[in-house]
């Protein structure tokens, strides 16, 4: 299920605006950002250009949920101008910038409305929960994604003037990238002979949301292993409703979603929840792949 059409405003109370923080980079010198992982550094480098260095916390292929941090990781983020994450998604992030930037956070979920965390599956997390009350994987809808970008550029000018309009130029250029994606999937999906997606985890609730489809995930955390239970759930839900693809994912053994479409007579494909780097790509790349793969699983002719 979607995380519903009810929008909650995050709770990390202005940690997306501008205001926020003064100006940090004096005359000459260059701002260093902190993305991390993969969605944000994508972001921060279309916003950032030349005028800042941009480095991640999660490196390619790494699952970023449960990343750990090395003791320089920690030093980075405290050394850093800015820290660009998303509260919830990573704990061991969002300790290190509570505990070492004091008010040199991005948080992303504070700039736009985010969906209630989903409820389906929760009890196949085996401990592993958003330290939230939203779900925290915003940047599968483009057009929040756009909404972050622009809070993002305000936040990069108030820090670094000398910068400022380059990067609010920069920042107006990739939400207007991010638009048109949007765009592209409000297209794509419109017409499609099914509109249920059953995916490896409950990451695609944004995606749902925007696009009125219905996520049926097997779990909540894509390292939690589903119980008997739940998957004769998610199977008799894909019966019903006729799905031909049961979706699964880069940084997740596909071996339960294999199970599953055996059951069901349906195939696998993957649907890229964007949190590693694309091999070959980058996150409009990747979301445009997603697309192409979401039109054949859904019988879409629009």
């Amino acid at each position: 299920m979607t995380g519903g059409t009810l929008l909650v405003t995050a709770a990390a109370c202005g940690s997306g605006a501008a205001e926020t923080s003064p100006a940090a980079v004096k005359p000459g010198e260059k701002a260093k950002v902190m993305a991390a992982f993969y969605p944000l550094q994508w972001l921060t480098e279309q916003i950032a250009g030349s005028d800042v260095t941009v480095e991640t916390l999660t490196a390619p292929g790494v699952e970023p949920h449960d990343l750990e941090l090395t003791p320089q990781q920690v030093a980075d983020v405290g050394g850093a101008t800015l820290t660009a994450y998303i509260k919830g998604l990573q704990p061991a992030v969002d300790e290190a910038v509570e505990q070492n930037a004091g008010d040199k956070g991005f948080d992303a979920a504070g700039a736009v409305p985010t969906l209630p965390a989903v409820e389906a599956a929760a009890e196949e997390a085996e401990g592993h929960e958003h330290e939230v009350a939203y779900d925290p994987h915003l940047w599968l809808d483009p057009s929040r994604f756009a909404g972050v970008a622009t809070k993002l550029g305000e936040r990069l000018a108030a820090i670094d003037p000398a910068h400022a309009q380059a990067f609010k130029d920069r920042a107006a250029k990739t939400a207007a990238a991010l638009t048109a994606l949007d765009q592209e999937f409000a297209k794509g999906l419109g017409t499609c002979s099914t509109r249920s997606i059953v995916t490896a985890h409950e990451a695609f609730g944004y995606l749902a949301d925007r696009y009125k489809l219905k996520q049926v995930g097997i779990t909540m955390d894509p390292e939690a292993e589903p119980s008997p239970a739940r998957i004769a759930e998610v199977s008799k839900v894909a019966k019903a409703e006729n799905v031909t693809t049961i979706f699964t994912e880069a940084l997740v053994s596909p071996k339960v979603a294999e199970v599953l479409a055996n059951e069901v007579g349906a195939k696998t494909a993957v649907l890229d929840p964007m949190e590693s780097r694309p091999s070959g790509g980058d996150y409009l790349s990747a979301m445009r792949q997603n697309l192409s793969t979401l039109r054949t699983a859904l019988g879409c002719t629009a």
